[in-house]
């Protein structure tokens, strides 16, 4: 069921934000949310915010949840790109599907990212910097609902 649930999560994030997919009905007051199927299982993507930004991410199984993760991030530069940072998330891999990879680079920015744990557990950081300088950073954190 983990790798069913990886490789779900990892079509499901090129689908919808990491993709430039288009946002499904806000689920709350002036939030971001993002919603995408496959049989019995569905993924949401939701935030609030956009340069100080929290959101969680959920993956159901016939509406029953079965993991989720909560990240909060900030933009703390100039020069800070949502194309970067999209490109760098679509690039999530197998070994982890939680945000983007241990690092990507594409002409003067570089991203980053740290996890402890697995997808049962997990906590992580991710960072941008752009010519070496740090412009953003997101914390986030999750696992298996049971």
């Amino acid at each position: 069921m983990q790798r069913e649930l990886i490789e779900f999560l990892i079509r499901a994030k090129r689908n919808t934000y990491a993709g430039k997919g288009k946002e499904s009905i806000a689920s709350r007051p002036n939030s971001h949310d993002y919603v995408y199927e496959e049989n019995d299982l569905k993924y949401i993507d939701t935030y609030l915010g956009s340069a100080y930004f929290s959101g969680e991410e959920a993956v159901w199984r016939n509406d029953i949840p079965l993991w989720a993760m909560n990240y909060s991030g900030r933009v703390i530069g100039n020069n800070f790109s949502g194309d970067f940072l999209k490109a760098a998330l679509y690039h999530a891999s197998e070994n982890m599907p939680y945000r983007g990879p241990e690092y990507f680079e594409d002409g003067e920015y570089t991203y980053t990212c740290k996890v402890n744990g697995d997808m049962e557990w997990y906590q992580g950081y991710e960072e941008i910097k752009y010519l070496g300088q740090k412009i953003y950073e997101c914390y986030f954190h999750g696992g298996i609902v049971e």
